[in-house]
């Protein structure tokens, strides 16, 4: 009698969950070094395609490093020097809206008193509330982003040394497809959903950008290209990323023109963002990120506590990994990839009970005693003799 050696569920769970946590932790515990490999990684794949592009029109191998590294290294010096600039300016914009400050919460204290609130709560809630608290923690944000863009020799050596093994690698995935051919489609997949989640979020972050930065020059809320490179990074943080982009410049209008000047930020951030980014945007999305809106908020929340603000950027970028390294390439998991995509699974074949009965055999048919069946006469024959 065979006996079954299969683990309890529960205990199989349990390990899961085990080894999880110890490999969060260890990820979290070198984060200074897994978080620029891991962006590393994901600009390759994004520049990928014009290496492609330069191998289909024979360019020599140095070509095919260099361009794809240059094209990185000038978006990574770009976003360097911007932020860089942002944050010099958001540190000598804090201490100059004190008076305006002061002036507001006088106002609120009296159009408190006139609905009846004591004026002891709403100096409590005053003494509670600081301005200041925001734009430091934007100043907080972006300096964060700094410092893992400081270490730019790090993320340029790891670059090219990806870039100088991208067409090797390439190579040996295509020569793997026969011995693991659902590791590699998976992989495959990765590649092209990170890929492609990457170009339409930048798009349409440019656009963003763009019009929220249009918006707010028009209300004269104060450095509005700075609101608007904020917009277009805050964008590939999904869930929270309008929230987090539409704070500080409706803080700065409320400061700088009033209760009026906020109302109007807000709306404007809400039509804009709101419509691109709800409405246009999936739609040339389309199924690229594989992870309903449960799996998307916990990627986010994971992510920024194992690497910090430059996981919240990658979220997206490392689920779909993680999703194709666990799941993709496991083919009986289908079951978790339709639980984590909200998308339904495949049908499965019809079970054993739901197949049509066999025909039972006809006493025309039946087997004789060799095993064959016996040869019946026809009508008005005569039956042979035994």
């Amino acid at each position: 009698m065979a006996i079954d050696q299969r683990l309890p569920r529960a205990l199989i769970v349990l390990l899961t969950a085990a080894g999880a946590v110890g490999t969060l932790a260890g990820v979290r515990a070198v984060s200074s070094i897994v978080g620029p490999v891991l962006l590393a990684l994901v600009l390759v794949i994004a520049v990928a395609p014009v290496r492609v592009w330069l191998a289909r029109r024979g360019a020599p191998t140095w070509v095919l490093v260099l361009v794809p590294l240059l094209i990185v290294f000038l978006v990574l010096l770009g976003m360097l020097a911007t932020i860089t600039f942002s944050v010099v300016q958001v540190a000598n914009l804090i201490p100059t809206y004190s008076q305006e400050f002061d002036v507001l919460m006088a106002q609120a204290l009296r159009l408190a008193e006139r609905f009846g609130v004591g004026s002891a709560q709403v100096n409590h809630a005053i003494a509670s509330f600081d301005p200041g608290k925001v734009l430091e923690l934007v100043q907080t944000l972006f300096s964060s982003l700094l410092g893992v863009l400081s270490s730019l020799l790090l993320i340029v050596v790891v670059l090219l040394a990806m870039c100088l093994d991208a067409p090797a690698f390439a190579r040996i995935l295509s020569a793997g497809a026969g011995h693991r051919p659902h590791l590699i489609t998976a992989l495959a997949a990765f590649t092209s959903k990170t890929r492609r989640y990457l170009v339409v979020s930048t798009v349409f972050g440019l656009i963003c950008a763009v019009l929220d930065a249009g918006a707010l020059y028009l209300l004269s809320v104060p450095l509005p290209v700075l609101w608007g490179v904020l917009a277009l990074i805050t964008n590939y943080i999904p869930n929270i990323g309008f929230v987090i982009g539409l704070a500080p410049p409706a803080l700065l209008g409320l400061l700088d023109g009033g209760v009026r000047t906020m109302i109007l930020v807000i709306v404007a951030y809400s039509l804009i963002n709101v419509v691109i980014q709800s409405f246009v945007q999936p739609k040339f999305l389309g199924d690229a990120v594989g992870l309903n809106t449960t799996m998307t908020l916990l990627s986010l929340i994971v992510w920024t506590f194992v690497l910090g603000p430059l996981g919240a950027l990658l979220a997206i970028p490392l689920s779909l990994l993680t999703r194709a390294l666990l799941i993709d390439s496991d083919p009986s998991a289908g079951w978790a990839a339709a639980l984590i995509s909200g998308e339904r699974p495949p049908p499965a074949g019809p079970e054993p009970r739901d197949r049509p009965p066999a025909p039972r055999p006809s006493s025309r048919s039946a087997p004789g005693p060799a095993g064959r069946a016996p040869v019946l006469p026809r009508p008005g024959e005569p039956r042979p003799e035994p």
